[in-house]
């Protein structure tokens, strides 16, 4: 049995940060619910599909934007996942940080994109205060981290630690995981192992004959995941880590859906339903924390594959 998490990363972002105040409301509805002449294709529609599939999902929240925007769109958000019995964890964005009415540290001036850019001890108050606007918002107590851009390092599983936060998803070794300091860089991490106290459930990469890629619903064809699910169950994998965020399934111009995405996610939960013998989603909360002590071998893709998502990608950018 493999167990799967389909993991999403909800963010909101006014394009740049001037005139923030005028932008933000737009922004949120955009997209959190994603509005098209035909629906709403942001997390509206990725909480319907899991729910008409059965399935578990795990929401990792980004909730800084609410210490300048206020509780209550924070709350709006969580009672979305809520209502649908989804699981909701913490993903902090860094670049809210001086943004705050109320500063959430002292001596910030200027943006800094990654949480790794601070220290251990700025990093263990940044990442209680947004367990606990989660909290306050309704959200519980979370047990499961990702980093915003993936920019995380050791100290980051250590504020984890000092916070009782026991899993993390910030590890991609396609990004900022190679230099997060928490292993060889020619040796990437493939399977949940125990690192400073946490334990690391990293985004699962591939090589796709090209370079190694992120298993993400719009950086993989439907036939490449449905290949590397089977492929991971075969060779002994004990998780299996996908990601996608809430606007993943609209166009650029957010204002119509993304189909080759929105069908690509619908055959991956199909898939998973069927094969619920083989396949376990699942989410953090209540999770028994285990490490792999043996790595299995990296997972790879054909090249016809790859060539098929390569078309797949181009028909997205043109319509």
């Amino acid at each position: 049995m493999l167990d799967v998490f389909l993991t999403f990363d909800i963010e909101i972002w006014c394009d740049d940060w001037n005139d923030l105040d005028t932008k933000f409301p737009n922004a949120f509805q955009r997209y959190i619910y994603g509005a098209t002449p035909r629906g709403n294709y942001g997390l509206p529609h990725i909480l319907r599909e899991l729910d008409d599939h059965g399935l578990k999902g795990v929401f990792f929240v980004e909730p800084f934007f609410s210490t300048r925007f206020g509780l209550d769109l924070l709350s709006e958000i969580i009672s979305l996942i809520q209502e649908q019995k989804q699981e909701v964890q913490l993903h902090p964005h860094t670049e809210w940080i001086d943004e705050s009415i109320e500063p959430l540290i002292d001596n910030i001036q200027s943006k800094k994109q990654l949480l790794r850019h601070f220290s251990l001890s700025e990093q263990i108050t940044l990442i209680q205060a947004g367990a606990n606007l989660i909290m306050k918002a309704g959200g519980g107590h979370v047990n499961a981290f990702r980093a915003g851009n993936f920019g995380f390092n050791r100290d980051t599983l250590r504020a984890l630690a000092a916070n009782n936060i026991p899993f993390d998803s910030s590890y991609n070794a396609t990004m900022y995981g190679l230099d997060s300091g928490i292993h060889l860089p020619e040796d990437p991490f493939l399977e949940s192992v125990e690192c400073e106290g946490v334990y690391e459930f990293p985004i699962t990469v591939f090589n796709d004959g090209l370079k190694l890629r992120h298993t993400q619903v719009t950086a993989c064809s439907y036939q490449e995941m449905e290949g590397l699910l089977w492929q991971a169950l075969h060779s002994g994998r004990k998780s299996f880590v996908i990601f996608s965020h809430n606007f993943e399934f609209l166009n650029k111009s957010m204002n119509r859906p993304d189909y080759v995405a929105v069908n690509r996610f619908r055959k991956l939960c199909a898939f998973l339903v069927r094969h619920q013998d083989c396949f376990r989603v699942c989410g953090f909360q209540g999770l028994t924390p285990r490490a792999i002590t043996s790595q299995p071998m990296p997972l790879t893709s054909s090249a016809w594959k790859t060539s098929y998502r390569m078309f797949e990608q181009t028909v997205r950018k043109i319509f």
